[in-house]
């Protein structure tokens, strides 16, 4: 019942859950940067990665856990998480809950993330501002592709260089397969 699209900043998760989302309309899309953000404005974030607050993580997994049982329709996910014990925090959370999660990794070369993210505009307002989250996001690639080996065996791997339609196709047919795209 919940579709995690995971990968590197830039992979194109948010291009694919649009997709998904156009295509599935009954399903609902939650990303977890929000509370990320929410928490930003409350605690601070002695890492700068709001994903290293336990609160985070218990926060994520709790509303994502409640959207499902709550609406009882298919939850769309598009988060980089790659760190193998907030990985596992989370998912545990979701499987000993009951929910069915489907993982999907969109795999992209370093190059191509780079230059994806150097096409961005994360705050056009403030151009050092958006540098700075620029840099931010290109220094995680390396982390983002070594851990993306240390995903758990049942996550999907998807050719992140595929368009978005593809690989939306790719999602739904597996989505089907378990039942979650009735």
């Amino acid at each position: 019942m919940l579709v995690w699209i995971n990968g590197a900043f830039g992979s194109g998760k948010t291009t694919l859950v649009e997709e998904l989302r156009s295509r599935w309309p009954d399903a609902l899309v939650f990303d977890p940067e929000m509370i990320g953000f929410v928490l930003r404005r409350i605690v601070d974030v002695p890492t700068g990665n709001f994903q290293d607050l336990t609160l985070w993580r218990r926060q994520v997994a709790t509303m994502a856990i409640g959207l499902v049982e709550e609406y009882r329709q298919p939850v769309l996910v598009p988060m980089t998480l790659i760190d193998p014990a907030h990985v596992d925090e989370i998912f545990s959370a979701l499987r000993e809950s009951g929910v069915e999660v489907l993982h999907f990794f969109l795999k992209v070369p370093p190059e191509v993330l780079v230059e994806r993210i150097d096409g961005r505009s994360f705050t056009p307002d403030d151009p050092s501002r958006d540098e700075q989250v620029r840099a931010w996001c290109k220094a995680q690639i390396p982390a983002c592709l070594a851990n993306a080996a240390t995903l758990s065996q049942d996550t999907i791997l998807l050719d992140g260089e595929l368009p978005s339609q593809e690989l939306a196709d790719a999602v739904l047919e597996r989505a089907n397969k378990v039942g979650l795209g009735d």
